[in-house]
C-alpha cells in the first residue's frame, strides 16, 4: 500500500511538473509570438551603429587637436563607453525610462530588473525590452563625449570622468525622461506635444549648452605654438564613421524596420549632403577657398539639425534645414572669438546652435503624413518645439554650471600650466600618441571646428 501511494504521489508530481514546463513554454511562445524578427535585426544593428559614432567621434575630434593631445582626446570618447555603460545598467535606464513622475523615471529598474528579453508595450512592442534598453544606451555614452570637444587640451582627466558620469544620471537621464519617458506617467515635454525624434533636445541641446559652461568654467587654453589641427585626414575619417553611424541614431528612432525608418534614413542624409554643401559654399565667399574643415563641420551640422525632425519631415525640408544651418553655424562659431570664450572644437556653435535651429524647425515642416504620430506644422507646434528646446537650454545649464562648479572646487577643472605645455598624452596618461610630435596640416583659418 505505502509503494502503490508513494508511486501515486510520484505520478502526481510529474505531471504536475510537466504542466508547469507547458504553461511555461506556452508562456515564452505567446512571447515570442510578438517579436518581428525584421524589427529586432534592425534595431540590434542601429545599436551597432549608434556604437560606432563614439570611435568615429574619437577620430573626428583627435584630427583636430595637437599632436601632443591625441590620445587624451581619443580617450575621452572611449572612456564614456566603458563608464556611461555601467551606469546604465545599474540605475541610468531606470532613470531615464522606468515608471516615474513627469520628470524623472524611478528605481523599478535598478539593474536591469523586469528589463528581460520579452516585449514592453511602451517602448518595444516588436522586438525584446533589452533591445530597446541597449539601443537607448548608444545615445547615451555619445552624449557626454561630445562635450569633450569643449574641454579639450586643457581638463584633468580624473575630472573628466566623473564629470560625465554625474552629468549623464544627473543631465541626460532626466531630460531623456521628460522627452521620451512612456511607462507609468508621460515624460513632461512629451505630454506637452514638444517633439523630438532622435535627440535634438535630449542630444544635442544639452550637450552643446554644457559645453559652453564647462568651457567658460575652465577658461581659454594657453596657446604655445601652433594650435592648427594636427590631422584633417583623421578628421575626414571620423566624419565619415559618423555619417555612416547616424543612420542607425536617427532610422533606427523608428523602432521598427518599416516606412518611417525608411524615411528618417532618407532625410538624415540629404541635410547633411546638403549642409556640406552649403557651407563649403560660405567658405567660398568668405575665404575664396573651401576647406576639408569646413566640409566636415557643415556635415556635422547638418546632421545634428535634421536629428530632432528626421522622423517628422520631407525630402524637400530636409534639404531647406540642411541648407540653412550651415550658415547659422558657421556664424556662431565666427562670434566665438568676440565673446571670448574657448569652446576649443566648437560643441556649442554646432550642437547646441545646429539642434536648437532643428528643434525649431521640426515645428515649422512636421506633418501628419510622414509620421501619423507627429503633428502637422502650425504656429502651435512652434510654441511646443520653444518649449522643448527653453527646458532643455535652462535646466541643462543650470545643472551643469552647478556640476562644474562643485568639481572646480574640489578636484580642480584643469591640468597645470606645464602639463598643459607639455601635453596631455603624456602629463595625463605617460604616453604619446606619435614617435614624432606632429605639426599643424592647414594653413586656412575656416570658421569650423576647433578654430
Amino acid at each position: 500500500m505505502a509503494a502503490r501511494n508513494h508511486r501515486t504521489w510520484q505520478t502526481f508530481a510529474l505531471t504536475s511538473l510537466l504542466l508547469l514546463l507547458g504553461r511555461s513554454a506556452f508562456a515564452q511562445d505567446a512571447t515570442a509570438s510578438k517579436i518581428d524578427t525584421g524589427d529586432t535585426a534592425w534595431m540590434l544593428t542601429s545599436s551597432a551603429l549608434v556604437l560606432f559614432m563614439t570611435p568615429g567621434l574619437a577620430l573626428f575630434y583627435g584630427g583636430m587637436v595637437r599632436g601632443r593631445n591625441i590620445l587624451n582626446m581619443l580617450m575621452k570618447s572611449f572612456i564614456a563607453i566603458s563608464v556611461v555603460t555601467v551606469l546604465w545598467i545599474l540605475i541610468g535606464y531606470s532613470l531615464a525610462f522606468a515608471p516615474g513622475n513627469a520628470f524623472i523615471g524611478g528605481f523599478g529598474w535598478l539593474g536591469l530588473k523586469d528589463v528581460g528579453l520579452g516585449v514592453n508595450a511602451d517602448y518595444s512592442a516588436t522586438f525584446p525590452h533589452q533591445v530597446h534598453m541597449i539601443y537607448q544606451l548608444m545615445f547615451a555614452i555619445i552624449t557626454p563625449a561630445l562635450i569633450s570637444g569643449a574641454v579639450a587640451e586643457r581638463m584633468k582627466f580624473s575630472t573628466y570622468v566623473v564629470f560625465i558620469a554625474l552629468w549623464s544620471l544627473l543631465v541626460y537621464a532626466p531630460l531623456a525622461h521628460m522627452v521620451w519617458g512612456l511607462a507609468g506617467t508621460k515624460g513632461f515635454l512629451g505630454d506637452k506635444g514638444s517633439l523630438d525624434f532622435a535627440g535634438g533636445t535630449v542630444v544635442h541641446i544639452s550637450s552643446g549648452m554644457s559645453a559652453l559652461v564647462m568651457a567658460v568654467l575652465l577658461g581659454k587654453r594657453r596657446h604655445t605654438g601652433d594650435a592648427r589641427p594636427h590631422n584633417l585626414p583623421m578628421t575626414l575619417i571620423g566624419t565619415g564613421i559618423l555619417w555612416f553611424g547616424w543612420f542607425g541614431f536617427n532610422a533606427g528612432s523608428a523602432g521598427a524596420s518599416g516606412s518611417l525608418a525608411a524615411s528618417a534614413f532618407v532625410v538624415t542624409h540629404i541635410a547633411a549632403a546638403t549642409a556640406g554643401l552649403s557651407w563649403v559654399l560660405v567658405e567660398w565667399i568668405a575665404y575664396k577657398k573651401p576647406t576639408a574643415l569646413g566640409f566636415a563641420s557643415g556635415a556635422v551640422a547638418g546632421l545634428v539639425a535634421i536629428t530632432p525632425a528626421s522622423g517628422f519631415v520631407g525630402p524637400i525640408a530636409a534639404l531647406i534645414i540642411g541648407a540653412v544651418v550651415s550658415p547659422i553655424c558657421f556664424t556662431a562659431i565666427k562670434m566665438k572669438s568676440k565673446l571670448g570664450y574657448d569652446d576649443t572644437l566648437d560643441v556649442f556653435g554646432v550642437h547646441g546652435v545646429g539642434g536648437t535651429l532643428g528643434a525649431l524647425l521640426t515645428g515649422v515642416f512636421c506633418s501628419k503624413l510622414i509620421n501619423p504620430l507627429g503633428a502637422d506644422a502650425s504656429m502651435d507646434q512652434l510654441g511646443k518645439q520653444a518649449l522643448g528646446v527653453g527646458v532643455a537650454i535652462v535646466y541643462s545649464i543650470v545643472v551643469t554650471f552647478i556640476l562644474g562648479s562643485i568639481l572646480k572646487a574640489t578636484m580642480g577643472l584643469r591640468v597645470s600650466e606645464e602639463d598643459e605645455i607639455v601635453g596631455l598624452d603624456l602629463s595625463e596618461h605617460g604616453e604619446s600618441g606619435y614617435a614624432e610630435p606632429a605639426s599643424g596640416a592647414n594653413t586656412l583659418e575656416p570658421e569650423g571646428f576647433g578654430h
